[in-house]
Formats: C-alpha cells, structure tokens, sequence
C-alpha cells in the first residue's frame, strides 16, 4: 500500500502545474475582456449621441437610419466577441474546479494510503457549515446560448435515467440511522459498482466516520449548476412543490414545500419544512441554497 502514496503525490504535482497554466490562461482572457470592452465602448458611445441628435432634430433621416443600422451592428458583433471570451473564461474556471476536485480526492487517497501521517482530525462543525454555505455560493450559473435548453442537474432537472455520480460527487443518500428510521444525509461517492449498481458514499460529516454501500434508487444526485430565474424559471421548483430541502447549520435533508423560488440568480428558495409541532403542520418559512434542494418522490402527507 505504501508504494501507491508517490503515485498520488505525483498526480498532485501534476494537478497543480496545469492549475498554475489554466491560471494564467484566464489572466489573459479578463485582459481580453476588459480590451474587448474598452474597443466596443467608443461604438456605444456613438450611438447614444446619434439618438440625442435625432431628438433634437424631431426626425429620422435616412442618414440617420442607416448610420445606427452600421452601429447596432457593429455594437452587436461587439458583444458577441466579449461573449465568447467570456465562455472561454468560464469554461476555464470549471476546469480549474475540476482539477482543484481531483487534487482533492488524490489528496484523501494518499493520506489513507500514506501511513507516516496521523489520521485527519474531524472537522469542526463550523468549519463544515462555512464549507457547505462556500460550496452552495460558488455553484456555477448555468448561462446557455440563445435556444438551449438548460441540461440535466441544472436546478430541479433531475439527472438522466442512467446518469452515474462521479468520485467527490456530493448526492442526498437515503440511510438507516442508529434508532432504525430512514433519514437523508448530505453525503459525498466514494465509488460506483457497475456489477452491483450500488454506491459506497461517505456521510459528509465527518463524525459521522461512517461508509454506506447503497442501491441507485437512494442516492439523489445534488444539482451541478444554479438554474437562472430570469432565463430558465422552468428549470426551477414551483411555489407549493414537494421537495427535499437540506435543513439550514445540519447535513440532513427534510421534506419541505417550496415557499418561494429565487427571483434573481444569487436567491435561495423560500422553503416550509414539515413540522408537526406547528399548528398548520409546517415551520415559517427558511433560506435554502439551489445546491441543496431535489426533488422529493415520495407522496404529499395529508
């Protein structure tokens, strides 16, 4: 076992040299963007003079006409380019994530491998909640092209039929607890059997220390992307829709009815946990992130 922790400290090296590359690729984009931007503010700038200068004179020429014809058009190439640079920025920050998630699980692999190290203390409580709410805040907003649809995992989308969670993929995970209920944990794929169709997932808290071998039909994969309430609201749960809420400074998720969707992309869900020791059977209404609200398949209560 010992002659696997080098292998993993190499894929560390090697995760962090392409990170210290991505980064200074995305240097250059931001410079692109800001240059891009700088170039395309002259055209504006005509043209909101072109429009003051047509009210002054209370008519639209013909010179005029074809003169903002030129300038939307330009302005609208314009955009499109610091569009795409802008894409290409995005697309390298989910690279660097990505890379930062594997460095992360070699990192766990290694220090149970490498036996010269004493094992991780469990994480302070407030260090998890701080952990989680980070998690939740840096969740990427899924911004398509004019016509896409948003994809799978992308708020309340649930993932596809055969969609299989990665290593370090955060899912809800239906377990037994000690008293014998069935309770939803936060919980983090450790692996994925083919042969079985079952998953070994850790409880993310850490004093929990425990693995659990579980078939598909209990894990819930956890959104990858914000859905954007001002371009995809169909991608987000609806007022009064039963789902299963993570409830806010625990790490286990609850039956709830959503009380409000995000109006903008930064919002929380407005969600009513069921609650027997209220009157209406229902808490006031709590903060909930989109990372951490799916859909619930089991019935309405009464």
């Amino acid at each position: 076992m010992g002659e696997e922790a080098p292998l993993y400290t190499m894929a560390l090296v090697s995760a962090d040299s392409r990170i210290a590359e991505l980064l200074t690729e995305l240097h250059q984009l931001i410079k692109q963007t800001q240059e891009e931007r700088s170039r395309s503010e002259h055209n504006l700038v005509n043209i909101q003079k072109t429009h003051e200068r047509m009210q002054t004179e209370n008519k639209i020429s013909p010179y005029y006409r074809t003169k903002l014809r030129g300038l939307y058009t330009t302005a609208k190439a314009d955009a499109e380019a610091e569009c795409n640079i802008l894409r290409k920025a995005l697309d390298k920050i989910a690279e660097i994530k990505s890379l930062l998630e594997e460095r992360r699980i070699a990192a766990k692999i290694a220090g149970l491998y490498n036996d010269s190290e004493p094992p991780r203390k469990t994480m302070r409580r407030g260090v998890l909640m701080t952990l989680l709410q980070q998690s939740a805040m840096t969740l990427p907003l899924w911004i398509g092209k004019p016509g896409d649809k948003p994809p799978p995992l992308c708020g309340a989308i649930p993932a596809s039929g055969d969609y299989v969670a990665k290593p370090g993929d955060k899912v809800a995970a239906r377990v037994k607890a000690v008293d014998g209920d069935e309770q939803w944990i936060l919980a983090e794929v450790v692996s994925y059997s083919h042969a079985t169709n079952k998953y070994e997932v850790d409880d993310i808290d850490e004093e929990g220390k425990e693995r659990h071998t579980l078939s598909r039909r209990r894990i819930i994969p956890l959104p990858q992307w914000k859905a954007n309430p001002e371009t995809d609201p169909e991608a987000l749960f609806q007022k009064e829709q039963l789902v299963l809420a993570l409830y806010p400074q625990t790490t286990c998720f609850y039956r709830a009815l959503i009380h409000t969707p995000p109006q903008r992309p930064q919002d929380d869900y407005s969600v009513l946990f069921e609650d027997t020791s209220y009157a209406d059977g229902y808490s006031p209404p709590l903060n909930v992130a989109q990372r951490y609200v799916v859909a619930c398949k089991e019935p309405k209560k009464k």
